[in-house]
């Protein structure tokens, strides 16, 4: 089958809002917590999250919103976005450079978009009050495609005259995940040339607080040990949100314009744990599946993988399973790969957290270095034996796994290589 190529990112999160400054915070460690200002109410638990940094949509008016001086967006375009949309839509246009895309290479129909985010939880409340305070018409005319899940690609395909093929993804955290091995599925059978890939979310107070009453949030205090995955101590995830856009070419395509590349994406593999509609199977056999899925059908032997950016979460079970997961695989502990949680540094992404990562494999392939596995002062004896590294490597990953797991057990392993 033809390969596919990552040629353009676009990032904006909460360890930065470009390739160069999160590339700099993987290789430092830099996290992005902070005791969050709508947190520190004292009957709320939760005091740490992980907020996109220059943006200011915290309002349910968008006419209040403000975002950084490069970007443009045109008034009657933000009324319809969500604060995710506004991450989304600055993340494209640096995907969109970073590619050295025309607009004839945007805007056609061999170039699609899939998308994925969980909605705006803040927009849909504001919208739901108003009806049931004020009257049905006292609603925006554009509430429903700013805040529903589909919001990211309905604004994107729109308003960037995206022609191919368009889809929204729900799988809770694997949605963005879902989205890219999807996006490669259609670019190797030949029904388009070029996919964006989108994931965001809002990261604000009503996106991540609900996850309290699941007691799946860190209640930690200190922005320094809130998000350790591994760890012994580890108390639950931090929240946060942003946008980031990977920009998926097929051999092609990347021949005829010639294009630049992160990474070759090679494939992907996908299994459902069929256990519990909110915790991971106890033994990682969902997620097993998947890798063994992912790795069958890109022929990578077990033994070539060099660096697996993990799901884990930082919450007590998911870091546990998964754990069990790569041991059932990487049998021999001499051999097995590096093994790091980026989510350490950035919190929690939700269903950006596929893209993100992704994003952060591509980064750590092109530039030749493994991100460590942040905030660990006592290893989970469940995770002894794995090659979970606690600095940075300088070392050039050939292989990298991207694992991730949401609701009801989806689980999804993409597999990248050097190119």
């Amino acid at each position: 089958m033809p390969k596919v190529f990552i040629t353009g990112l676009g990032f904006i999160t909460s360890i930065g809002n470009d390739a160069t400054s999160v590339t700099r915070s993987l290789r430092e460690l830099r996290h992005g917590f902070e005791l969050y200002p709508p947190f520190q109410s004292p009957e709320i638990p939760v005091k740490v999250a992980a907020p996109v940094r220059g943006f200011r949509l915290d309002s349910t008016d968008p006419e209040d919103w403000t975002f950084p001086a490069p970007y443009k967006i045109k008034r009657e375009i933000v009324r319809g976005m969500a604060p995710h949309g506004i991450y989304a839509w600055c993340a494209m246009q640096q995907a969109i450079e970073d590619a050295r895309l025309t607009e004839d290479d945007v805007s056609n129909a061999t170039t699609g978009l899939y998308a994925a985010s969980g909605g705006s939880p803040q927009l849909m409340g504001h919208m739901l009050q108003r009806m049931h305070t004020l009257g049905v018409m006292k609603c925006s005319p554009l509430g429903i495609v700013a805040s529903i899940s589909g919001t990211v690609n309905f604004n994107l395909v729109a308003h960037f005259k995206i022609k191919g093929t368009s889809c929204g993804f729900s799988s809770a955290c694997a949605s963005s995940s879902h989205a890219l091995g999807f996006a490669y599925d259609d670019l190797v059978l030949g029904r388009q040339k070029r996919m964006f890939v989108v994931g965001a979310e809002d990261g604000n107070l009503d996106a991540i607080l609900p996850f309290a009453g699941m007691r799946a949030l860190s209640l930690q205090t200190d922005p320094n040990v809130a998000s350790r995955p591994f760890d012994a101590n580890r108390d639950g995830f931090v929240g946060t949100g942003g946008g980031v856009v990977l920009v998926l070419e097929t051999e092609d395509e990347v021949a005829r314009r010639g294009a630049k590349v992160y990474c070759e994406v090679a494939g992907w593999g996908q299994a459902s744990d069929g256990h519990n509609v909110a915790i991971s199977h106890p033994e990682g056999l969902g997620l097993r599946a998947a890798i063994e899925n992912a790795l069958r059908f890109t022929q990578t032997p077990v033994d070539a993988v060099d660096y697996i950016n993990a799901h884990a979460t930082s919450t007590p079970i998911g870091d546990e399973s998964e754990a069990k997961a790569l041991k059932a695989i990487f049998k021999t502990p001499a051999a097995r790969p590096a093994i790091s949680s980026t989510k350490a540094l950035t919190g929690h992404g939700l269903s950006l957290a596929g893209a993100m990562e992704s994003g952060f494999c591509a980064l750590a392939i092109r530039d030749g270095f493994m991100p460590g596995s942040a905030h660990i002062t006592q290893l989970d004896p469940g995770c002894e034996g794995l090659n979970i590294i606690r600095s940075t490597l300088s070392a050039q990953p050939h292989v990298v796994l991207n694992n991730v797991s949401g609701f009801g057990g989806a689980n999804v392993c993409l597999v990248f290589k050097k190119a």
